[in-house]
């Protein structure tokens, strides 16, 4: 996750996830309640943390045929009217919810797990308000994975916890099954 650090374009108009995905911007970042922020690209650290757990969960996903794992910021739109367009660093998407899409641009179904890699310029609040945004759109998990402390909080509607490099992260709603050694994600 790379939280913005310049100021929004300057429009004459709110613009939607429709108009973002026809014009694209000509730098990186996300739709925001109607505003594009612009976002710099993320450093060597987060993007080897970012493969690995794309690749981890990747693997276990093509094993059981269950659904699709994006990376590259995927563009998923989290809120209508003002429209917001949000990147993930890794989301995973069940085929059922896949197959309710009804886009062939940003992803207009919530994905089922959305992963964020903290990268050192993210601010706190930016991250929370991130979170909050795809828990209320309906994704059911999201992880927030710190390179720098080795830990992932995990939000889920049933709360929220941390888990460190010796523990055993689960998804039993977004992804039964699956069993990771924390500090295989830093690996």
């Amino acid at each position: 996750m790379s939280t913005a650090t310049t100021q929004a374009k300057t429009v004459d108009h709110l613009i939607t996830a429709e108009e973002l995905w026809r014009f694209g911007p000509n730098a990186p970042g996300e739709l925001v309640r109607g505003e594009f922020i612009e976002m710099p690209p993320t450093g060597f650290p987060h993007a080897a943390t970012e493969a690995r757990i794309a690749r981890l969960l990747g693997n276990f996903v093509d094993e059981r045929r269950c659904g699709t794992v994006l990376t590259g910021e995927a563009g998923i739109i989290t809120q209508r009217n003002p429209d917001s367009v949000r990147g993930a660093d890794i989301a995973y998407i069940s085929n059922e919810r896949l197959a309710q899409s009804k886009s062939d641009g940003y992803l207009d179904v919530a994905p089922e797990l959305v992963v964020e890699v903290v990268s050192p310029s993210d601010r706190w609040t930016e991250i929370n308000e991130k979170v909050d945004e795809y828990l209320a759109c309906g994704v059911d998990e999201v992880w927030i994975v710190d390179p720098r402390t080795r830990r992932v909080t995990c939000y889920r509607s049933g709360g929220v916890r941390t888990y460190h490099a010796t523990e055993t992260l689960t998804a039993p709603d977004a992804l039964p099954g699956l069993s990771l050694l924390v500090a295989t994600l830093f690996e």
